[in-house]
């Protein structure tokens, strides 16, 4: 080991690296690391990012106009002025379609919605029982399963459920003791993802290449071991964490303390994802861009991109010295202040290599490593080798792309926006005493949590599906969709869906209803100037 490193890194927790030529590993960790390239091949790699990122920050930089308010550009004092972001404009025929669209869903409650879904995508198979078996699930057994993840999600709670399903105590509580739990939750959530991933219209949303990350606070009601007083939010409030695609779907969910620094888990569920989602890209925002972050990601082949706020006071870094730099860019060079410590990269690379396949392959939880490296001292040789690293990725993202791309700008926060938006689908299904959480300990805090983010996911399968059959249907009658406006239609619809009132949870006689597996859209009507209308709202 390097430097300081010893202390944290040892026994089992890193796997041994050898190198025997350029660009191979040998030894027993060959097959635990997923960057296989010498320290100098690696090392010319990134290189050759960072010239050419500098290359399009002075480009960028050249050819801004001071008379152009809205661009990146530098002030008459030579300091950076990065204009905020317009509102995307949405365009009125995209619009329009959304509320055509979201006028042809039918009406459901809540239980049905399951009810439907689960006879496509058998995701109840996953609650299997806790004594290991795997007999298949009765009607009532079913019935009793999803009355407790209504229960859990809109924070009835299970005496409330019972009054309002008709099924007894005992016999949700003996479900939920026997049935729902992490495990089957998760593996219920992973079903539900892959059959959105699955569907033609999910993939207008995005390819499933990208995701974000974002805290949502939810008040806390009695004692709790995981809440905290939080002046700003008004009282003890409890963090859910959750991971979002391009595409809508969450597909990771976690707990944690609100005066832990969120970006400590920005890249334990990306790791942990078990979905057919090919995650390479992930959002967050200021929170999660760490020096730590940016070098881990890049070292378990993932890449960071957040929303940078205050980069006026970020150290962007050079390799040459300033006159040179100036030289050769001389809008972009004075922004370039330090110089980038390649020796220290070189000594540590190794270990770097190490660090990465011990949290790629789960020898180690990236929130464990995260906290730890951001805590170390100056001392810490490996540490520092791994925020030199992360300074790297960090300007090339700033400077490459960030700053010269107000496209990829606006892609960022156009991700970080589905992910906030479905805050607002999850606070209406947790609706029951207030919001507010009242179960004390984390395990059943997360119980909870993987419930809400299972119906999530629900509400927004059943809705990108029936937002599918209504484009088909228009598409069929002779009317011309672009799908270059589907991108504009977000399935986090739930104005036609009744989570309130009394829950009936009658398997089969919803399934009687169901005309080939589906409901009947809403008609509509076009008279004879072209204007759609519903036929009986």
């Amino acid at each position: 080991m390097t430097g300081n490193g010893d202390d944290f890194l040892k026994g089992d927790l890193i796997t041994a690296v050898a190198w025997d030529s350029p660009g191979k590993v040998i030894g027993a960790g060959a097959a635990k690391v997923s960057v296989r390239h010498s320290p100098s091949s690696s090392i010319e790699q990134v290189k050759e990012e960072f010239h050419q990122a500098r290359e399009d920050l002075e480009e960028t930089l050249a050819n801004a106009s001071p008379n152009n308010v809205g661009a990146v550009r530098l002030d008459e004092a030579g300091r950076l002025v990065i204009p905020p972001l317009s509102a995307e404009k949405i365009p009125a025929v995209a619009k329009e379609l959304r509320e055509e669209l979201s006028g042809m869903l039918p009406f459901v409650p809540i239980a049905s919605l399951l009810i439907e879904l689960e006879a496509r995508t058998k995701f109840l198979d996953c609650f299997i029982h806790a004594g290991g078996r795997k007999s298949k699930l009765s009607m009532e057994q079913k019935r009793n399963i999803l009355a407790v993840l209504i229960a859990g999600t809109t924070n009835l709670g299970l005496t409330r459920m019972s009054a309002a399903c008709g099924v007894s105590y005992d016999t949700l509580a003996w479900t939920q003791e026997w049935y729902v739990r992490e495990e089957t939750l998760r593996e219920a959530n992973t079903v539900l993802v892959n059959h959105h991933y699955k569907l033609e219209l999910a993939k207008k949303f995005g390819g499933g290449t990208m995701s974000s990350s974002d805290g949502q606070r939810f008040p806390v009601r009695g004692k709790s071991l995981t809440a905290r007083d939080m002046n700003i939010h008004g009282g003890r409030v409890l963090p859910t964490y959750t991971h979002v695609s391009d595409q809508w779907s969450t597909y990771g969910t976690k707990q944690i303390v609100p005066t832990t620094r969120e970006g400590h888990y920005t890249l334990d569920e990306l790791l942990g994802n078990a979905t057919d989602l090919p995650i390479h890209e992930h959002a967050t925002d200021t929170h999660g861009a760490t020096l730590v972050n940016f070098g881990l990601f890049d070292l378990v082949g993932k890449v960071l991109t957040p929303r940078m706020r205050d980069l006026g006071r970020i150290t962007m870094l050079r390799l040459d010295t300033p006159a040179a730099t100036n030289a050769l860019y001389p809008h972009a060079g004075p922004l370039l202040a330090d110089r980038w410590n390649e020796d220290l990269i070189c000594e540590c690379y190794p270990d770097l290599l190490r660090m990465g396949g011990s949290l790629k392959f789960g020898d180690a939880t990236a929130s464990l490593i995260v906290g730890k490296w951001s805590a170390a001292s100056r001392q810490n040789t490996l540490a520092a080798a791994l925020k030199e690293w992360g300074r790297m990725r960090r300007t090339i993202h700033v400077t490459a792309r960030y700053l010269s791309d107000p496209v990829y700008r606006r892609k960022i926060s156009r991700q970080l926006n589905k992910g906030e938006s479905l805050h607002t689908l999850r606070r209406d299904l947790h609706y029951a005493q207030q919001g507010t959480i009242v179960r004390p300990h984390l395990q059943d805090q997360t119980e909870q949590a993987w419930c809400l983010t299972i119906l999530t996911n629900a509400v927004i399968t059943w809705t990108t599906e029936y937002y599918g059959m209504a484009i088909k249907e228009l598409r069929g009658q002779g009317r011309e969709v672009p799908d270059e406006l589907l991108s504009f239609i977000a399935p986090g619809h739930r104005e036609n869906i009744n989570f309130f009132g009394f829950i009936e949870v009658d398997i089969e006689a919803e399934l009687a209803k169901l005309d080939d597996g589906w409901r009947p859209l809403r008609p509509t009507l076009v008279n004879e100037s072209g204007t759609t209308f519903l036929i009986n709202p």
